[in-house]
């Protein structure tokens, strides 16, 4: 059933992440809900929004590295495709930031 999709162990943490942020989410904004605030962001945002956001950002950056993973080969003279764990480590650090600064 899910044989279409590469499942390695980086690919496996990131969704396990996820899914733990939006359990962890719910359970926090059942407790305590949150409050429109503004941040860096262009618009006020809930915790909700700003998870919203930060995991699009997390999507894109994993996507991108994928994607370029190739091409890094080239660029850098690297023996093999660089490992998934630099994106995976970047982008939880930049929805860490979004959360706390949006």
């Amino acid at each position: 059933m899910l044989n279409w999709m590469v499942w390695t162990t980086p690919v496996a943490v990131f969704f396990i992440c996820v899914a733990a942020m939006l359990i962890g989410m719910t359970v926090w904004e059942l407790r305590s809900p949150s409050a429109m605030r503004k941040g860096f962001l262009p618009i006020p945002t809930t915790r909700g929004d700003r998870l919203f956001i930060g995991l699009m950002i997390a999507a894109w950056i994993n996507l991108a590295w994928v994607g370029l993973g190739e091409a890094m080969v080239g660029w850098f003279s690297l023996e093999e495709e660089p490992s998934l764990w630099f994106s995976f480590v970047a982008s939880m650090l930049v929805l860490a930031l979004v959360m706390r600064k949006g």
